[in-house]
């Protein structure tokens, strides 16, 4: 009896390697790979038959739009893009507990009124899900239930049933009898996901994974999962809090970081009409330390606070510590601060928090950070009811950003009367009961805390 042949395949990027190591060769990754048993290789001498397809010009293609269909949640129609495509794989990840289950079961319990749902679930039994459904008050849902782990055995349930909207809880947890290794392990995880999305493909049914997350923040398995499905969502925030956001990482259908925000309630999750109020502050008057910035995120402008702390250095080195916000930035815009606005930080600690779990990555955010620290500096605050935003450059320059107009509109609408921006960012007209106040540099933005 030949022996079976086993390879390390790597959690991360899915390369594999005839023996174990520490680093991944493919991606450098450190104590990724996982053994597993490679699948027999096909003989070289065996010829590959194949039919030549007919190609079309790019000009004689007749672009389309795609159809969609809601879920029934609104928010989580705006990550989506618009609704549901049939045919489309979609990829939900997520920290355990943070509400991806209760989320969908909503969305199947909305579609299964117009069309045939389909939940599959691996890690619980069809009468745990009943529960989670009485709690949320969905017990008469058409939805049709089906815990099962085996991937020949689900593909047959789709066959009879032919449902249009179909859940697999979790991905992870499906195994298919043509490969002998773990379900959980690299070659389990591609090979079920690569067979359910050529079935989601020929026969026009929406596919959802979904996916557990590591320590790392990274979906569980390899990473090649992301590149296979349409459409990946990631949900964030703290499963402490009472909100819950879900950003598009990647869409073929739609616009990519789109964020849909929601609040965890005892009958489930609903979509904020409001978010830019979770992210705002709550303090009866201006405080030192304290920047409201205009963000985009996707399609939709948010207010966020920006809140920055600056004290004395107790004994040791000075610490840098920003939460929804990149470090390195943080450390680049301390050293702007003091180059060209001759603010001394090195015998500080800086601590910067984003309000409300949100996590910014936009440079926009640049002046509302350099104003927040040197507002704790200086312990003043801004001028009530102003807003913040612009990038700062290594020069001292403050860069114009996308979509400025947008982002004014938003903060007139919710009240603010005196906005701080980039000069190439000023509107050719001005807004009613709004200050426009346009800056250059650095040093310009600074002297709007001390007027």
């Amino acid at each position: 009896m030949a022996k079976t042949r086993t390879v390390y395949s790597c959690t991360e990027c899915g390369g594999q390697s005839p023996k174990w190591q520490g680093q991944c060769p493919h991606c450098a990754a450190w104590n990724t790979l996982v053994e597993s048993v490679a699948a027999p290789a096909p003989s070289r001498f065996q010829g590959v038959a194949g039919k030549a397809s007919a190609v079309r010009a790019l000009g004689s293609v007749e672009a389309r739009d795609t159809p969609r269909f809601p879920t029934g949640i609104e928010e989580f129609d705006r990550v989506l893009g618009g609704g549901m495509v049939p045919g489309a794989v979609i990829l939900l990840g997520g920290d355990p507990g943070i509400g991806k289950s209760t989320l969908l079961l909503q969305a199947m319990a909305a579609i299964g009124a117009t069309r045939k749902a389909l939940y599959v679930t691996g890690e619980e039994s069809v009468e745990q899900v009943a529960l989670r459904a009485q709690r949320l008050g969905l017990v008469n849902a058409p939805v049709a239930l089906l815990a099962e782990v085996q991937l020949e055995a689900i593909v047959a349930t789709l066959d009879a049933e032919k449902p249009e909207v179909v859940v697999i809880d979790s991905i992870q947890t499906t195994y298919t009898e043509l490969l002998t290794s773990a379900p959980g392990s690299v070659s389990q995880v591609r090979e079920c996901a690569a067979q359910l999305t050529r079935l989601a493909k020929q026969r026009g049914v929406v596919v959802v994974f979904v996916g557990h997350v590591t320590k790392e923040g990274a979906i569980a398995g390899p990473r090649v999962l992301e590149h296979i499905v349409d459409t990946v969502l990631y949900f964030e925030g703290d499963t402490h809090s009472s909100f819950r956001l879900v950003r598009a990482i990647k869409n073929r259908f739609g616009a990519a970081n789109e964020l849909g925000v929601f609040a965890m309630t005892e009958r489930g999750l609903k979509g904020v009409a409001n978010p830019s109020a979770l992210f705002l502050s709550q303090h009866g008057e201006a405080v030192p330390g304290s920047a409201i910035v205009a963000t985009v995120e996707g399609s939709r402008p948010l207010l966020v606070e920006i809140q920055a702390l600056v004290d004395p250095v107790q004994g040791g080195m000075a610490r840098r510590l920003s939460v929804g916000l990149d470090p390195q930035r943080l450390a680049l815009l301390l050293a702007v601060l003091h180059r060209h606005g001759g603010i001394e930080v090195g015998g500080y600690d800086v601590y910067l928090n984003a309000v409300g779990g949100v996590r910014i990555a936009e440079p926009a955010v640049d002046l509302a950070v350099l104003l927040a620290i040197y507002s704790s500096i200086k312990n003043k605050a801004l001028p009530a009811k102003s807003i913040v935003f612009g990038e700062v450059g290594l020069a001292g320059e403050i860069r114009p950003v996308q979509r400025g107009q947008e982002r004014i509109k938003e903060a007139a609408k919710l009240g603010f009367r005196r906005i701080l921006i980039p000069t190439l960012n000023k509107p050719r007209h001005g807004v009613d009961g709004v200050e426009i106040v346009p800056v250059a540099r650095v040093a310009d933005a600074l002297g709007f805390l001390n007027d």
